[in-house]
């Protein structure tokens, strides 16, 4: 069982039972820590999400959470070497929706302290819009061991 806290109502918290034999589709997938890797593995893995019909009329949303998720572990966990291993699992469960666990070998960071792209000395920054995304476009968004594992649902 995974538990998610709502990105707009921390104190509201919901229970997620992913049973294995009740899934529709299961997807691992590791991928390099190159920003190369991340393109096509979000085109690999958006493909099945499309054709299993795991969230119809999101699609976008979760596509460019998972791009955005893969990216930050690209660039901030795996501090872009190819060498290092960043791991992807999708769940689909027709009356819950999809489950994304993105989880990167990085040092971890703590998501409290990522600054607000909203605030007036934040808005021409030419980066920190990564998880203010993910958070707008995900119905549920969690962190988990130390910020080095991102999990995301969208219902």
């Amino acid at each position: 069982m995974a538990e998610f806290s709502s990105s707009s109502d921390k104190k509201h918290q919901l229970s997620c039972d992913f049973a294995a034999q009740k899934l529709d589709l299961k997807l691992s997938v590791t991928l390099a820590g190159d920003r190369d890797a991340v393109d096509p593995v979000v085109r690999s893995v958006m493909s099945v999400v499309r054709e299993m019909g795991c969230a119809p009329g999101s699609e976008d949303h979760i596509e460019l959470a998972l791009t955005e998720a893969l990216a930050n572990a690209v660039v901030h966990g795996a501090k872009n070497d190819a060498s290092k291993i960043i791991e992807c699992d999708v769940a689909c469960d027709e009356r819950r929706g999809v489950l994304i666990v993105v989880r990167d070998p990085g040092p971890g960071f703590d998501p409290a302290k990522i600054a607000d792209p909203l605030h007036e000395e934040n808005i021409y920054s030419n980066h920190g819009r990564g998880i203010y995304l993910i958070n707008q476009l995900m119905d549920e968004v969690q962190f988990h061991k130390n910020g080095t594992e991102i999990h995301m649902l969208k219902r």
